[in-house]
């Protein structure tokens, strides 16, 4: 930090995903693996195979509902790990043919080169990785007519009129940099200045006084001073910073849940970027852009929802949404994210300054900032939820999956128990694991992760006559449509 302090969200890129060591795309030789049991943290894919089977039967429920369209059709997961979710999604989904043949490519949007090949080695086996116009590809191992294609960034997919895209982001706005800012009252000589408002010269222009009232200012990553450095302690720590930033000025305003808080001294609140800007991507691609306006005022789709108006880019235009977005992530339903930066380290959670590059960094999710970039983002959409992962994933059939692989998992021993394929001892460590995986999933206790999960999808916004009720999807308080 040799030019001073550095915002949040800059000292998360560059632990994250900098060239240079950062904690998910070095490519330094080492066999330290982040997930797992013998890595920093387990995520639900690698608990139990029952979650990716369930997110699987639920893009095959949004397509049923969807009219079961025969070509056009890709699936995109954002962040994808060591590709289990993907995985177990696509052998669910191998399960229902017309979707399969559906399915014309897998995008995967991943920086570390590390991953890409876990990734590669699970869902290709020995299908060669090669170079294309936008990154890798290969052909997936369920199906020698399904690409698997391999992007840093969701830029490089194309978004065409005629595709139906299938998006799955799983524990990926969680680790997407966050700029933290907070409310302070003004200053004496601010309050002085406005009591005033005159020079010798005459009163100040309106163009250069200071605004009135609370102001936000940045909170940012700086080096400890020498003498309050101690032996085994993070060199760095948040700080204020001294006077407004570009940031400071220009995100807290820009949605009124934000300028809310502004009037309420010490009020702290933390702001995604990309994480809007990527739930905004998301939503163009199920339901189009809005129409940007010469006056810029907002619009009125065809929907009847007033949007605001598109920034100035290429206009894209689908003549009839389709598609969905299944976004899953911790931090609060309702609220908006506060001192939630933390660091994770061999399953501990640690401060976020320790070992810079080799400590996972993350914040909580704004899942409502998330739903409003949505919804402004395309007329088209609509947004359900967010529920927690213990409502979701029960109403998807969870326990009854489980009490299905016990079941299958006793058939196959007294069918081997002539043979001695599977001894007793083999079969209650099966049902043990099966059993403590799926209750894990759904526990709603203070550090579940049932309750600290939350659960949000972005369907195609569908008019509903008079007297009609809005279809929700599957696990949202909706059935499976047929």
């Amino acid at each position: 930090m040799t030019t001073g302090p550095i915002p949040v969200a800059s000292y998360m890129r560059q632990c994250l995903t900098s060239d240079l060591g950062g904690y998910y795309t070095s490519t330094a030789p080492s066999e330290r693996d982040q997930f797992g049991t013998k890595g920093d943290f387990v995520t639900s894919p690698e608990i139990s195979q029952i979650f990716g089977e369930l997110i699987g039967l639920w893009v095959v429920a949004e397509w049923i509902a969807q009219g079961r369209r025969s070509e056009g059709v890709y699936l995109m997961e954002m962040g994808p790990g060591r590709g289990t979710l993907m995985d177990d999604m696509l052998r669910t989904i191998r399960n229902f043919p017309p979707l399969a043949k559906a399915i014309e490519a897998v995008y995967l949007v991943e920086a570390s080169r590390n991953l890409r090949i876990a990734q590669h080695k699970l869902l290709c086996g020995e299908n060669q990785l090669t170079e294309n116009d936008i990154g890798h590809e290969s052909t997936s191992k369920h199906s020698k007519d399904l690409k698997i294609v391999w992007t840093e960034d969701i830029r490089f997919v194309p978004r065409e009129a005629s595709k139906t895209p299938f998006i799955i982001a799983h524990e990926f706005f969680d680790a997407l940099p966050i700029h933290v800012f907070q409310s302070i009252p003004p200053a004496p000589q601010q309050q002085q200045q406005d009591s005033t408002m005159q020079t010798p010269t005459g009163p100040i222009p309106a163009a250069r006084r200071l605004p009135q009232g609370n102001q936000w200012r940045e909170l940012v990553i700086s080096p400890k001073p020498p003498h309050r450095l101690k032996e085994g302690e993070p060199e760095f720590e948040l700080t204020m910073a001294k006077a407004a930033t570009p940031h400071s000025m220009y995100l807290p305003e820009i949605s009124p849940r934000y300028q809310a808080l502004k009037s309420t001294d010490g009020a702290t609140i933390e702001i995604s970027p990309e994480s809007q800007a990527y739930t905004r991507d998301f939503a163009i691609r199920l339901g189009g852009s809005n129409p940007p306006t010469p006056s810029g005022q907002p619009n009125t789709p065809p929907t009847g929802r007033t949007v605001p108006s598109a920034p100035r880019e290429e206009p894209f235009t689908k003549s009839e949404p389709s598609g969905a977005a299944l976004v899953i992530d911790y931090g609060p339903a309702s609220t908006i994210p506060a001192n939630s930066l933390r660091g994770i380290k061999q399953h501990a959670r640690v401060s976020p300054f320790t070992s810079p590059g080799t400590t996972d960094v993350s914040a909580d999710v704004d899942f409502l900032a998330l739903a409003e970039s949505a919804l402004n983002g395309s007329p088209g959409v609509e947004v359900h939820g967010p529920v927690d992962q213990a409502r979701f994933l029960n109403a998807m059939g969870i326990e009854e999956r489980a009490a299905q692989l016990v079941k299958k998992a006793v058939d196959q021993e007294r069918a081997g128990s002539s043979t001695g394929a599977r001894d007793k001892g083999e079969l209650t460590e099966v049902v043990k694991r099966v059993e403590s995986g799926w209750r894990r999933l759904v526990d709603r206790s203070p550090q579940g992760m049932g309750g600290l999960y939350q659960v949000m999808a972005v369907v195609p916004f569908r008019p509903v006559a008079k007297g009609e009720v809005r279809r929700r999807p599957v696990g949202f308080g909706g059935d499976v449509a047929v």
